[in-house]
């Protein structure tokens, strides 16, 4: 009887014996385990989603809501003028919610198309100036941290220098002084005075913001460059390029991404700033910092004009702060995943 009661159980024994086995071959990765942390920290979460929709709603809603952004819209009137059936177009300052979800701006100009069309400059901007300040910071850190000595001390006084810079003075001056000629170039060039002005933003923000990168990835290099797994690629003959690239970088990716992200969140600050004291894009090129630049004199008649970029530029900064710091806990090693 004893016998016959154990057999139906002899299979689920076998399979839960089998379980730790197959937990055993799951191979676990770093970044697996670092996604898995980042899932559960809910403020990452919220600001990815909030990121992810502005990036749809910027780069894809400007293809679904055709409005233009620069001009006022145009409602026609079928009005008789000597007999004959003609179209008259009446321009409307009103704020027609069938045509406009969020209203129109002083000029009759559609909010929802102009903070669409705006958003995608202003997160260009900062992304494009985040990736070129993290990849220049990357580069004088890593040659810093790696040879030491004299191209140390060099590299790390030019950097104090940048940092004793006053920043927002330097941008204002750099983009007053060069604006007109590297539009001008770009309008030869391009075809367009637009992509200097958006080169120019993006090359002055670069150029001011790299230093941090460079410091945090210096003090990475060196303490990374003493461990025995490059000691072990030197060993087999490993040159320096290899060494760097393959071996220490590798190895302090996690502060550099976080650096990155927070940098796109500091990029669009800078960018708003900018526009917002008259000397980023033009009025016909909206971004969010222009939009608050024209909404200044209707603050007290249309306060609206201020608060829906305003609200744009609060929330992105914010959900990529959230991502930031979801991103930090995550890669950080002593974390237990």
């Amino acid at each position: 009887m004893a016998q016959t009661t154990a057999e139906p159980n002899a299979p689920q024994s076998l399979a839960s014996a089998a379980d730790p086995l197959r937990n055993v071959k799951k191979q676990r990765s770093l970044w697996g385990d670092a996604w898995r942390q980042f899932r559960r920290h809910k403020p990452a979460m919220v600001g990815l989603s909030i990121l992810i929709f502005f990036v749809l709603l910027c780069y894809v809603g400007i293809y679904i809501w055709t409005l233009p952004h620069n001009s006022p819209y145009v409602y026609e009137s079928n009005v008789a003028i000597g007999g004959t059936s003609t179209y008259m177009d009446l321009t409307t300052f009103e704020d027609k919610t069938q045509f406009h979800p969020l209203g129109t701006d002083e000029m009759g100009q559609d909010m929802l198309a102009r903070i669409i069309f705006g958003g995608r400059i202003s997160l260009s901007v900062g992304i494009m100036a985040a990736l070129i300040s993290i990849a220049f910071g990357t580069a004088i850190g890593a040659a810093a941290g790696f040879y030491g000595g004299f191209v140390d001390s060099l590299l790390m006084r030019i950097t104090d220098l940048f940092i004793s810079l006053p920043t927002l003075p330097l941008l204002l001056l750099i983009t007053f002084l060069f604006k007109n000629s590297v539009n001008s170039w770009a309008d030869d060039v391009f075809g367009s005075p637009y992509v200097g002005t958006f080169l120019l933003i993006v090359g002055v923000i670069s150029m001011l913001a790299w230093m941090p990168t460079a410091r945090l990835v210096r003090a990475s290099f060196m303490s990374t460059k003493e461990k025995e797994f490059v000691e072990a690629a030197k060993s087999i003959g490993s040159n320096e390029l290899s060494l760097i690239v393959k071996q220490i970088l590798p190895n302090v990716l996690s502060p550099i991404i976080v650096a990155a992200t927070l940098q796109v969140g500091s990029s669009i600050i800078t960018e708003s700033s900018l526009s917002f004291l008259g000397l980023g894009f033009p009025y016909d090129v909206p971004t969010w910092g222009a939009m608050l630049f024209n909404a200044k004199d209707q603050m007290q008649f249309n306060p609206k004009l201020a608060l829906l970029p305003g609200t744009m530029i609060f929330l992105t900064v914010l959900a990529i702060n959230f991502i930031g710091d979801g991103l930090r806990d995550a890669l950080d090693p002593r974390k237990t995943h």
